[in-house]
């Protein structure tokens, strides 16, 4: 500080002394009037320019609403491009390999994308075995807690093994409801699903919940 008031006052008297002095110190004087102008009139178009972002912003998010409220049968193809065009979450999901995706990634693709919602019927721990069982590569298994996620969204009454039904919503995924319910719920012929379920079940006990 005591350099700069040094400076200032030797300044000044140096432009009383001399006229072309104070010619010089009034054309800095000027280009510094004129450089608030310039950072005003650019602080000016920066505020604009954030507006219209912020504007342009809204207008995507409320068309990307709009879309995903139609669901997936009343969209177009150019519904369909520029929801992946400016949903990049989305996007970035899609590139994804199927069996790599987390169970909260399917959950959001599926809200997303507009198709069933199976996803929103798992309960925290159930993802969290789903993805257990994604990371370990077991996908057979991944996929029989999908199964199991498809039936609840079903409805909650579902039959069960010799004729009963159950609450499909309310019943946990364990090796015993599984067994004796959840396994009943699906009518596959290929023996498809059944191998799911017994992979999930082998899974389950390996891997027992502490």
């Amino acid at each position: 500080m005591i350099v700069q008031s040094t400076s200032a006052s030797f300044f000044a008297a140096e432009v009383a002394r001399s006229p072309s002095s104070r010619q010089n110190a009034a054309a800095s004087q000027a280009n510094i009037a004129d450089t608030v102008r310039i950072s005003q009139a650019a602080r000016e178009a920066l505020a604009a320019s954030s507006s219209s972002t912020t504007n342009n912003d809204k207008s995507i998010e409320a068309r990307l609403a709009e879309i995903r409220g139609r669901g997936p049968v009343n969209r177009s193809q150019e519904d369909n491009d520029f929801l992946y065009a400016n949903d990049k979450k989305l996007a970035e999901l899609s590139a994804k390999p199927y069996n790599a995706r987390t169970a909260d990634e399917i959950d959001y693709m599926q809200k997303a994308t507009g198709f069933v919602n199976t996803f929103a019927y798992l309960s925290s721990s159930e993802k969290a075995l789903f993805d257990k069982a994604v990371a370990s590569g077991n996908t057979a298994a991944a996929d029989g807690i999908s199964q199991i996620a498809l039936i609840r969204q079903g409805g909650e009454m579902a039959g069960g093994a010799n004729g009963t039904t159950y609450n499909s919503r309310t019943t946990e995924i364990t090796v015993a409801n599984i067994e004796k319910y959840f396994r009943y719920s699906i009518v596959d012929p290929s023996g498809n699903a059944e191998s799911k379920f017994q992979a999930l079940i082998q899974f389950m006990q390996n891997n027992p919940v502490v």
